[in-house]
């Protein structure tokens, strides 16, 4: 968070909405979002988190999006932040070799642009289907077994589950905002594994050149990885002011989306 404040230029104490994205949070309750809001020396305005697993920070960007329009928030942070690697099972080689610890954010300012073509966040596709709890899950919580637990996944059946819903959801959106996938300069996907990467490209027919995949740096860091693949593109000078930016994700739930934008 303070490293986005910076690069935005922005005081922490200008902020008044904080969405944070995770399914590793510090305590029960409060949300941890406070915990950021208070370490930033943010007094006012409102934090919060989001559980959406790997699609949160989707999930968050849509929020903050939607409370900026209509409630009159004027500058947000948006994190996604993980710990992973406390809810694992290192003795599962199907799980603890895939994931990762990371934290990532990104500023938004409500402001009026004028300008011809959508700039800003443009569209978000949101979606959830819970009969697929087996799938991608942690076996423990508060309310069941009063333990942390540790993430159970089924690796083939999440792999084909997350190839055809990104897919449709990006189309879906795509359509939704009339927008084509040539119309969009980079596509940062959830960093879940390179075979998901390649097997959502191949089917929306995007260009490997258009992708940034960093799950080779830093694995799959569930909410984080989208804000961290973004990070690096714009830091490494990939991803410039008025590109048309497409993001994805599904995690457990199955909860799964898609946001739109221009930097």
């Amino acid at each position: 968070a303070k490293a986005a404040l910076e690069n935005a230029g922005i005081r922490a104490d200008e902020i008044d909405l904080i969405v944070l994205a995770t399914a590793t949070p510090d305590q029960t309750f409060p949300a941890t979002a406070t915990t950021v809001q208070h370490k930033l020396g943010m007094t006012g305005g409102a934090a919060f988190d989001v559980a959406a697993v790997c699609s949160g920070f989707i999930f968050a960007l849509a929020t903050a999006d939607g409370l900026m329009r209509n409630s009159g928030f004027k500058k947000a942070l948006v994190i996604g932040a993980e710990t992973f690697s406390r809810i694992l099972d290192w003795s599962d080689r199907g799980t603890c070799v895939l994931f990762g610890d990371g934290a990532g954010a990104v500023v938004l300012e409500a402001d009026q642009v004028d300008t011809d073509e959508p700039m800003g966040l443009i569209a978000h596709k949101l979606r959830t289907d819970g009969s697929h709890n087996e799938l991608l899950y942690v076996d423990g919580g508060p309310s069941t077994t009063q333990t942390v637990g540790h993430l159970r996944m089924n690796g083939k059946q999440v792999f084909k589950h997350a190839v055809t819903n990104i897919s449709d959801a990006v189309v879906d959106l795509l359509g939704t905002a009339g927008f084509s996938h040539e119309d969009v300069n980079w596509f940062v996907p959830h960093q879940a594994n390179q075979r998901i990467l390649d097997g959502v490209a191949k089917r929306l027919k995007i260009d490997q050149s258009r992708i940034i995949s960093t799950v080779s740096m830093h694995a799959n860091t569930s909410a984080a990885s989208v804000p961290l693949a973004l990070s690096q593109a714009v830091c490494d000078g990939r991803i410039k002011h008025g590109d048309v930016v497409l993001t994805e994700a599904m995690g457990g739930g199955f909860a799964w989306g898609a946001n739109l934008f221009r930097l």
